[in-house]
């Protein structure tokens, strides 16, 4: 394997075409493991016209760690493959069984690096950048017994305003089994909307989102414009009240 990942790096500084857009797509923004499930199905497709080699791994959220060097509770099967131009490739994650925590979600994240193929230079110009493109979603393992409802989550998360050095900031507080991730972020205020930067919320813990005006002088209560995103990938717009 390491000697593959070199192999896969040293590609970067070869010299292909002017391959300027990835290729490969994957089936969805996240993947859900049910602990119960055997396996996982994610499917990659090849949009492009040209065949590509494909890498596919877990990180545990370290987006810069190498393959080689990560331990994670999953086998990716294949690792590694070929893809030809407009072509289809099914990868399949098992859960190993190394412990994890029975009492929420654990979150990881799937890599797929596509190395473009190599050109024939022609002319005098023999010399140009190969460029690999990195697709990396979530991968959340729900544990068989967990109760409640994910999509019921969101609702579930406690707001409060901080000041911090920077300005202003909103902290959320989720006290559910199930990690909350945001894709839009803010507070209505009179005349505008102050946006966050939105992230994740994983449960049992608290996340800090930095706003980008300040709201330290508007009356309360206000209102938190969101959206979420559920275990298909789609947004689910919500509000709630500011104390």
């Amino acid at each position: 394997m390491r000697g593959l990942w070199r192999a896969l790096c040293a590609a970067l500084l070869g010299s292909v075409s002017a391959y300027v857009h990835a290729s490969v797509s994957v089936s969805g923004t996240r993947v859900i493991y049910p602990e119960q499930n055997k396996q996982v199905s994610v499917r990659l497709s090849n949009d492009g016209n040209h065949p590509v080699l494909v890498q596919a791994w877990v990180d545990t959220g370290d987006a810069s760690a190498k393959p080689e060097a990560l331990s994670v509770p999953f086998m990716l099967m294949p690792p590694v493959f070929r893809m030809e131009a407009g072509k289809a490739q099914v990868i399949r994650l098992s859960y190993t069984k190394e412990p994890l925590p029975q009492d929420r979600e654990s979150v990881f994240w799937l890599n797929v690096l596509e190395i473009p193929p190599k050109a024939q230079a022609s002319g005098e110009s023999q010399n140009s950048l190969q460029i690999a493109y990195r697709t990396r979603i979530k991968l959340f393992f729900r544990p068989r017994d967990l109760k409640g409802d994910p999509t019921e989550a969101a609702q579930k998360v406690r707001w409060s305003v901080l000041k911090t050095d920077h300005g202003f900031a909103l902290r959320a507080e989720n006290p559910t089994q199930f990690a909350v991730s945001y894709s839009t972020l803010g507070v209505r205020t009179p005349g505008k909307t102050v946006q966050a930067t939105p992230g994740m919320v994983m449960p049992f813990d608290a996340a800090t989102f930095p706003l980008s005006g300040d709201i330290g002088g508007i009356p309360r209560p206000l209102k938190i414009e969101y959206s979420t995103i559920n275990d298909y990938g789609a947004l689910v717009p919500a509000e709630t009240s500011l104390p």
